[in-house]
């Protein structure tokens, strides 16, 4: 069995004196583990870095096998690391699509996103935006997309303020009526229309942070969301 495909690094750890055990992303395989030898050494090390665009030859003996991974370098995002937030914002992704994604399935149009939005790395001032839209397309693509087009109460598409957090459908000011207090935020960036300030993406990602938490997380079995998200959206709101 083997295969060649392009990939984006999650994680990596030590397996023997001198191998790794790399998890990728790659664009037609899904998450796909695999041996790399010689992954500890002075010269494959350096390469092992998540966020790490790399093209990838996997063999094995038969398929369900863990298999052994060939790595070349596509394209490094180290560079962009300089700051802690935009170190965050990788850390978040890498682990977020760990936690999420089954072993060996491809999601394609995922990929594409991811790969679009580690290429703005570092690019400060777009990047949470952008961010906040691949975490609408994450719910989307894990089955729990929201539906902001109109209202769930009125059918009205003027006035939505609001995502039920029971539906994940948006709800006008008039429509939630006595309801308003438990409903989520959803200012105009959440529905991609007007501006996007600062002030709108934190509050946009207390919605998306309830579905990943109360409706994604319990369908993976109850795990704990990756606390890596946590510290991002921490760390991006202290920055107000």
């Amino acid at each position: 069995m083997d295969w060649r495909d392009h990939g984006i690094l999650l994680s990596t750890r030590l397996h023997g004196e001198s191998s790794a055990i790399i998890d990728v992303f790659t664009q037609s395989h899904g998450r796909h583990s695999g041996v790399v030898r010689g992954g500890a050494s002075r010269k494959i090390a350096p390469v092992l870095q998540p966020g790490a665009q790399l093209d990838v030859e996997w063999r094995a003996r038969l398929e369900d096998h863990l298999g052994s991974y060939r790595v070349e370098p596509l394209r490094s995002r180290a560079a962009a690391l300089s700051g802690r937030l935009t170190l965050a914002g990788l850390n978040t992704v890498t682990a977020l699509l760990t936690f999420c994604l089954p072993d060996r399935e491809p999601h394609a149009a995922l990929y594409q996103r991811t790969e679009q939005l580690l290429d703005l790395l570092g690019q400060d001032e777009v990047w949470p935006l952008a961010y906040l839209n691949w975490e609408l397309g994450l719910l989307e693509e894990m089955g729990f997309g929201m539906d902001l087009s109109s209202c769930a109460a009125t059918g009205q598409t003027t006035d939505l303020i609001y995502v039920s957090p029971k539906s994940g459908r948006a709800v006008s000011k008039q429509g939630a009526g006595e309801w308003a207090d438990r409903m989520l935020p959803l200012p105009d960036c959440l529905r991609k229309q007007g501006p996007a300030p600062d002030e709108d993406i934190a509050l946009a990602f207390k919605t998306t942070g309830y579905f990943l938490m109360h409706r994604l997380a319990p369908a993976l079995g109850n795990k704990p969301l990756p606390e890596a998200r946590a510290r991002y959206v921490d760390r991006f709101t202290r920055t107000l």
